[in-house]
């Protein structure tokens, strides 16, 4: 099994079929049929069945597409990898994002660091924390943003910026709490209709239990964005971190901080503890560090 082998197998199950993927790949189908039966020969099994209009996986064939994938990203950045220890501060840095950061803090901290460093490249992976530690763990991302709570083993990680939650909505629902100045308590959270991304139900839910209180959830969702979104539609109070303020478009949408400390957020910068980072993603990391260093909001003694 050759990575040619398993670039043509990839492009045949994107392109549905093995004349399609032979007019992408520029070669005629007969070769291309050879080198599919050579590889069904290779494992002993069916890898795909020919379907009246396109082909079907068979479960063997679903999973070597799913490594295939894998290892052809890999091959990949290892490619750019060499590169970079070639030709020095070049190169391309993939670097991982949660999509909170990776909309509010993330374009000014790029904007200073190409400022200092203009031949470097950047792809960016926006997923939620889990989905890029685990692309950490198979190297597919050199570097990840993520946000705690968080598990996770064999990573490296400093704060770049400490964040407090906040509860945002329409008037009249902080009107019926008695809010003060300084912030809404989790018990009157409570007792509103909350709008939260998933991540933070167990967090919120696992505190007001210790308190006796039951939140009472509007809606779940996956992203800060569409938090923010409904709450500027008045359809209940969305809780976000202080960096995704920046989300709401309604003038009228009130902000209170959520005065708890078992509440609040860390960024964090990650990368798997034994693995080789590239001069790219240690120039990047440096930069950080500058930044958190440079916050009043950064502790060097937090401990994820």
């Amino acid at each position: 099994m050759e990575l040619k082998q398993l670039y043509e197998f990839v492009t045949v199950v994107k392109e549905g079929t093995i004349s399609g993927a032979a007019r992408k790949l520029n070669l005629s189908q007969p070769p291309l049929s050879a080198q599919m039966k050579q590889l069904e020969k290779e494992f002993g099994c069916l890898l795909f069945e020919r379907g009246p209009r396109k082909i079907v996986l068979t479960e063997a064939g679903r999973l070597l597409y799913e490594r295939a994938v894998t290892m052809l990203e890999l091959a990949d950045v290892t490619r750019k990898e060499l590169i970079d220890c070639r030709d020095g501060v070049t190169g391309t840095l993939r670097l991982g994002v949660v999509s909170s950061v990776g909309s509010s803090l993330l374009p000014e901290w790029m904007k200073g660091f190409h400022e200092q460093n203009p031949a470097i490249r950047f792809e960016l992976f926006e997923a939620n924390t889990y989905q890029l530690l685990e692309q950490l763990h198979t190297n597919l991302l050199e570097l990840a943003i993520v946000r705690t709570p968080f598990e996770a083993e064999n990573l490296a990680s400093f704060p770049i910026r400490r964040e407090t939650l906040l509860a945002v909505g329409d008037a009249r629902y902080f009107a019926e709490t008695d809010c003060l100045a300084d912030g809404i308590r989790l018990a009157q959270l409570a007792r509103l209709p909350l709008i939260l991304y998933r991540r933070w139900e167990k967090p919120l839910s696992e505190a007001a239990a210790q308190d006796g209180l039951t939140l009472t959830c509007f809606c779940l969702n996956n992203d800060a964005r569409t938090t923010a979104r409904l709450a500027d539609c008045g359809l209940g109070v969305g809780v976000i971190p202080a960096s995704s303020r920046s989300f709401l478009q309604n003038p009228r949408t009130e902000v209170h901080s959520i005065r708890d400390e078992r509440l609040s957020s860390c960024i964090l910068a990650a990368h798997g503890k034994t693995a080789r980072l590239s001069t790219v993603a240690r120039l990047f990391l440096s930069y950080l560090q500058t930044q958190a260093e440079a916050d009043c909001s950064y502790s060097s003694s937090f401990s994820p």
